[in-house]
């Protein structure tokens, strides 16, 4: 039965907003402050030494995220940026090298192959809005040495036919977990399939410690290196042949951050599995009227493997994607449309103006003076990717939601679609 939206003078579907999408974050309590306060009267807060002897926090915490991850070493990094930078350098990325990235990323993806001197060629995403292997592969040049998989909205990347493509063409694969932290693809843990993973900390994440980061891998070279560039006496710390031992600079993660990072952790799965549950409701409480509206939910590779944090369809254009929203956000539903040409989005490429004016710290040695065919980063670089992001309408899954929540933002969805499309 057809009700007057609360954006024509109705009563919200929804009696008042959602809480805001911090999963990890809302979900900090006496745990994390117990073990901010042992950290603290430990007098450790530098993850080496102290004024006693003791076990780091930051150790402990590398032990169990690889174990979590399935590899053999994680390193802990001040942010998720750090942990990218880290990982490029740990595979040998460098000037004139080029790394395949998505069209819809946080413009950190791009700056990170930027700060060690790289040059970041975008591709297009598919409906999963994840990098789409086939644009991928049209786009390698005899310059490519990398590509970047960024796991968008918690969705894994098509990480099989990424593989391929990367064995093809012999390059490297770095995964950006930063919006993913225990998700999966096919069985295996995001982060461990490519040759090295990095993830995020900061706040908006999954789990969280404010900022930090983590370095995963199974091969030592990667990780030495990895230690090596994140510790400016790295090296010297962990008894590597002196030969082989690189400068580095200092992305130490400190003992306050691990502490926290590690009560995180442990709350993981309970976060994923509350959030998986209400995606589900979500789908399930919308297939009749998406059916009938002709609505498409995003792909989703794998289905369990996903960290469930967003909920996104697609509409016929981007002027009814506004109206929707407009809409939906009047009912007290989160919603939020994902692209908008005149709406700055660092997560959209269009949008990363240092990156598209190919602008540089030091004239004479901007990364594109390196390239060896023209960077193109102009709207028609990537259309496809524009205009599914343009025509998408996304929703957070926030933990915390109830389940009556669910159902009234169910009807509150159902009663915008019905009466709008």
């Amino acid at each position: 039965m057809a009700r007057t939206l609360a954006i024509h003078g109705g009563q919200p579907a929804c009696p008042q907003p959602p809480p805001p999408m911090y999963p990890g974050g809302n979900w900090i309590d006496a745990e994390e402050e117990q073990a901010v306060l042992e950290t603290l009267r430990s007098k450790r807060l530098f993850r080496y030494y102290g004024p006693t002897d003791g076990p780091s926090k930051v150790a402990e915490l590398e032990g169990t995220f690889a174990a979590r991850t399935g590899v053999r070493y994680a390193l802990g990094v001040t942010s998720g940026t750090a942990a990218l930078i880290c990982g490029l350098q740990g595979l040998g990325i460098g000037p004139g090298d080029e790394v395949i990235v998505p069209a819809y990323t946080w413009i950190a993806s791009a700056s990170a192959v930027l700060a060690v001197g790289a040059i970041p060629v975008v591709a297009e995403v598919d409906e999963s809005l994840t990098l789409d292997p086939a644009d991928v592969e049209a786009r390698i040049s005899s310059a490519t040495r990398a590509i970047m998989p960024v796991h968008m909205r918690g969705v894994p990347a098509q990480m099989d036919a990424l593989m391929a493509v990367a064995r093809r063409h012999d390059l490297k694969v770095i995964e950006d977990v930063a919006q993913a932290s225990g998700g999966s693809y096919y069985g295996r843990m995001l982060g461990s399939i490519g040759d090295v993973g990095c993830f995020s900390l900061q706040f908006n994440k999954i789990i969280t410690s404010g900022e930090g980061g983590m370095v995963v891998t199974d091969d030592e070279t990667v990780w030495k290196r990895a230690v090596m560039h994140h510790d400016v006496i790295g090296g010297l710390r962990n008894n590597f042949a002196s030969d082989e031992i690189l400068w580095g600079v200092n992305y130490r993660m400190p003992e306050l951050l691990a502490a926290v990072a590690l009560v995180q952790l442990r709350k993981r799965n309970a976060l994923l599995e509350q959030m998986r549950a209400r995606k589900a409701m979500l789908q399930a409480g919308l297939a009749d009227v998406a059916a009938r509206k002709g609505v498409c939910f995003s792909t989703v590779h794998d289905p369990q493997g996903d960290t469930a944090i967003a909920l996104v369809f697609f509409v016929e254009t981007p002027d009814l994607a506004k109206s929707v929203v407009r809409a939906l956000q009047a009912e007290n539903i989160d919603a939020s449309t994902m692209y908008s040409p005149d709406e700055t989005d660092y997560h959209v490429y269009t949008h990363w103006t240092p990156i598209t004016a190919k602008r540089s710290w030091t004239a004479a040695n901007a990364p594109w003076r390196f390239a060896t065919r023209e960077v193109d980063y102009s709207p028609a670089a990537c259309p496809r990717s524009l205009d599914l992001l343009g025509r998408a309408v996304h929703f957070d899954v926030n933990p915390l939601l109830s389940n009556q929540d669910v159902e009234n933002m169910l009807e509150g969805i159902e009663q915008v679609l019905t009466q709008l499309i």
